[in-house]
């Protein structure tokens, strides 16, 4: 990757982040998983604040807020790492779903720790540290979801 300075690298990672938004909106508005509709809405909803959250950087610098963030170690159980590529189609299983999400959560996952390797500030090495927390709770609770689901089919 190649941005013409920190502001082409936050325009990429905000473009990134209407992606994801996008993607779990998808889900929601067209699968019928009615237990997961919410979760796929608030899944949506933490990609907005992502993107909120870079677009303020982008335009007014570091949000103070980001210096009461709360960083905790977060396990990562791998599972997308041994799983291919997929693209979205109407009508896929749950389970599918899943895999192609936690995918996503795990390529945002590196691209900001990508990002974070090149940060030359506190601030803005702060601010991709946060977000690659907020990725890789996304990555967790979606492989626990696929393993919880694996489980009760049996696998």
């Amino acid at each position: 990757m190649r941005f013409k300075g920190l502001k082409g690298v936050i325009h990429f990672a905000i473009e990134k982040e209407k992606e994801a938004a996008a993607f779990y909106e998808t889900i929601y508005e067209q699968e019928p998983f009615s237990g997961s509709i919410e979760m796929f809405k608030e899944f949506a909803q933490e990609e907005n604040k992502h993107r909120a959250l870079l677009e303020k950087f982008e335009q007014e610098g570091i949000d103070e807020g980001i210096g009461k963030y709360k960083f905790k170690w977060i396990p990562d159980l791998k599972r997308s790492d041994y799983t291919i590529d997929m693209d979205y189609k109407k009508g896929m299983s749950y389970s599918d779903i899943l895999l192609i999400a936690m995918k996503r959560e795990g390529k945002a996952l590196k691209l900001y720790n990508d990002l974070l390797k090149l940060a030359q500030k506190e601030d803005i090495e702060k601010l991709f540290k946060i977000l690659c927390q907020e990725e890789a709770k996304h990555k967790l609770a979606l492989e626990t979801l696929y393993d919880d689901f694996m489980a009760k089919m049996g696998d």
